[in-house]
């Protein structure tokens, strides 16, 4: 029987389009327009280095000073949330 291969999923386009940081979220990831998803994977590199993860609940961050800006002045958010937050931060 021969295997059928499955079609490459295709990366979505907006996902891929640069987008630039804004003053409050470029204390984060840098201020050079990013990809959606690079402005992702630098978040949580930040989010790794500095040990922001909850340690009992994984979903959650914790927000040092910088995040904290981030997050609209909230000390902790979900990873969900801190989607939805980060969107407010960018320009396409």
């Amino acid at each position: 029987m021969p295997t059928e291969s499955k079609p490459k999923r295709k990366a979505n386009p907006a996902l891929l389009k640069p987008v630039q940081p804004d003053a409050v979220l470029a204390a984060v990831v840098g201020s050079t327009p990013v990809s959606r998803g690079e402005l992702t994977k630098k978040v949580w590199d930040y989010i790794k280095k500095h040990k922001l993860q909850d340690e009992k609940k994984k979903t959650m961050i914790n927000a040092d000073a910088a995040l904290k800006a981030v997050f609209g002045g909230k000390s902790q958010v979900t990873m969900f949330e801190m989607t939805k937050l980060i969107s407010g931060h960018v320009k396409s």
